[in-house]
This record gives C-alpha cells, structure tokens and sequence, in this order.
C-alpha cells in the first residue's frame, strides 16, 4: 500500500521517481502515465498530482530513448481530454443535487446561474487557459460542468486546450532533454515549471486579497 511519505517523496524526487517506475515496470509505466494525468484532470480530489512537470520530465526520458515520443502523445492527449471531460460530466449531475436552496450562502441556485452565464460567455478560453494553472486545471471542467456550460462548445476547448498543454510541455522536454544544461539542472527544472505554472494563480489571489 502507496504511504502519503512515498508519494510526497516521489512529488518532490520527480525525476528519480519516474526512472523507477520505468525501471520496475517496464511497458506498464504507459499506462501508469495515462493514469497519472487522467486522475490530475478528471478528479478533484488529486489536483496535487503532477501535470506540467510529469510532461516535460517524460519528454525528456523520450529524448535519451526510454519512451516513444508518440506513444506519450496519444496516451497524454486521450488522458487529458477524457479526463476533463468525465469531470465536467461529474459538475454537471452534482450541481442541480447541491445547489438547491434559494438562500444558502454556499450551494444557492443563484451562483449556479451565474457560473452558467460566465461559462457560456467566457467559458471557452477558461478551459483552455486553466490546462497551463495546477489546481485549477483540476478544478475548471468541474465547475464547467456545475454552470452547465454547453457540452459541444466544451468538448471543442477540451480538446483544443488538452492537444495544446501535451504539445507545449511534452515536445519542450523532448526538444531540450538532451541539452547538457538541463541533464545537470533537470530538478531545478522541474521545481521552477512547477512554480512558474502556480505564479498566475498566486498572482489573481494577491489582486482579490488587496481588492476586499
């Protein structure tokens, strides 16, 4: 059974933590990867999983060999698309059932209606926006899905956003793999991806925080 001390380890020591896997696995760690980024996109209980740095750090294993680079693709592409799309489907039954009561400060129908019209209105860049945002690339589809965005107009950004954040991250880490300043400083690397990703999130936090 995965301890929550092996998978804070394995978050921090990304790249050892990926050279084992490929190590003890073998062919499997594809699957595995489906996986990783299947639940990081279309569950809200893992947003703490890797996305960003898991395409990048694999991009890179692609470039010295230890994966098909087009294995990864379609895999991460069908992982990222499919998992936001269960998620949306996810908001969409739950939030007719939570949000009810007409004077509930938390679950009332007005916020309902609002996040419908924000999502109609400015719902298709959100999604594509909210795949380059940890956290809230998990969260997106499943408010998309709580405001009843229209399915056809989300599935279109879905897979726009999904095709793009793959092809952006994983070919980066292909690309430069093989420089030997990102051999020596790939942890670095990795832990600056991670931040440079949460920095717009932080930002729009500090601009509410200072607004109220």
């Amino acid at each position: 059974m995965i301890q929550l001390t092996d998978l804070i380890d394995f978050l921090i020591h990304l790249d050892q933590g990926l050279a084992y896997i490929i190590q003890e696995f073998g062919i499997w760690t594809y699957i595995i990867l489906f996986l990783i980024i299947f639940c990081e996109t279309g569950l809200v209980m893992f947003p703490f999983l890797p996305g960003d740095s898991l395409l990048f750090l694999s991009g890179t294993f692609a470039s010295k060999r230890l994966f098909i680079i087009e294995i990864l693709y379609f895999i991460y592409i069908t992982a990222a698309v499919l998992g936001d799309t269960v998620n949306y489907w996810i908001g969409h039954f739950i939030g007719p059932k939570v949000f009810t009561k007409e004077k509930s400060r938390f679950f009332n129908k007005r916020h309902l209606s609002r996040a419908h019209d924000f999502y109609e209105k400015h719902g298709g860049k959100t999604i594509v926006l909210a795949r380059f945002i940890p956290i809230i690339r998990t969260f997106a589809p499943f408010v998309a899905g709580i405001g009843k965005m229209s399915y056809k107009k989300f599935i279109i950004y879905n897979i726009m956003g999904g095709i793009l954040w793959v092809t952006i991250f994983l070919f980066g880490g292909y690309l430069f793999g093989n420089l030997q300043f990102v051999k020596d400083n790939l942890t670095s690397i990795i832990y600056m991806i991670i931040i440079i990703s949460l920095l717009p999130a932080l930002i729009e936090a500090l601009k509410q925080k200072s607004r109220k």
